[in-house]
């Protein structure tokens, strides 16, 4: 079993969600929350005196959608929206604007490619083939065509996607600004995700003294990762 390496009263668990505290599914509004899961995760929340935090591709609200008042602080879109506490206003970066051409050349490509779809956020957009493989390089084709830096952005691969960001955000530099402020500062980063996108997270909560992991490399799937939590809930997998 995989053993956080001190205990609780040290540790932050900041974690990404979809791929990881829930399964993916066809479709971003489509996932399920298990049961259980909440009630795991406010029990660790109370475990570590409120140092819970989720850092995910969505937008703020969706996670207030399907984890309402479980998280005591929430980084969306990557980084771009931040809310440090619960109630607190939004932290919001200023952000470049994607090009109405870009969005009309991908939305028409989803189009004619039925169940490839485009998820909008505030800053740039993700571009979705899981129900159509075929769409992606119809996609590629397009994306690849977009002078992306002189517009601010850049291109990532995700999970049957391609996702249009802004420059300079990523999961790594949210932990490191959610660590900064109370309930975080002064612990160690507990860091887990599952996805490309993933990989700054871990690679600073390492960096900053703490752990990170990913699905499939350290943990096989999610349900085997939301069992760990569970364990880690009732005080199994703690180091002293």
């Amino acid at each position: 079993m995989i053993q956080v390496p001190f205990p609780p009263s040290r540790a932050a668990l900041l974690l990404d969600f979809d791929g990881t505290l829930v399964d993916i599914a066809p479709t971003p509004e489509s996932v399920r929350v298990p049961e259980g899961l909440a009630a795991d995760l406010l029990r660790l929340r109370d475990m570590l005196d409120g140092a819970l935090a989720i850092i995910t591709g969505r937008p703020i609200a969706q996670i207030d959608h399907f984890l309402p008042d479980i998280p005591h602080a929430v980084a969306g879109e990557h980084g771009v929206m931040m809310r440090h506490a619960p109630g607190q206003a939004l932290r919001e970066r200023e952000l470049p604007v994607v090009p109405d051409e870009w969005v009309q050349a991908v939305e028409k490509a989803a189009a004619d490619h039925p169940g490839a779809s485009v998820e909008h956020k505030k800053a740039g957009m993700v571009l979705h083939y899981r129900r159509a493989p075929e769409a992606e390089s119809a996609f590629r084709e397009l994306a690849s065509a977009w002078p992306v830096e002189n517009r601010g952005f850049h291109l990532q691969d995700a999970q049957m996607a391609i996702e249009l960001r802004p420059l300079g955000i990523d999961k790594g530099k949210a932990l490191r600004e959610l660590m900064a402020e109370p309930p975080f500062a002064g612990r160690l980063p507990v860091f887990a995700g599952d996805d490309v996108t993933d990989r700054d997270g871990v690679r600073a909560a390492r960096q900053m003294g703490g752990a990170g992991w990913l699905i499939p490399d350290d943990f096989p799937d999610a349900a085997t990762f939301r069992r760990w939590l569970h364990d880690l809930s009732e005080g199994h997998g703690w180091g002293a």
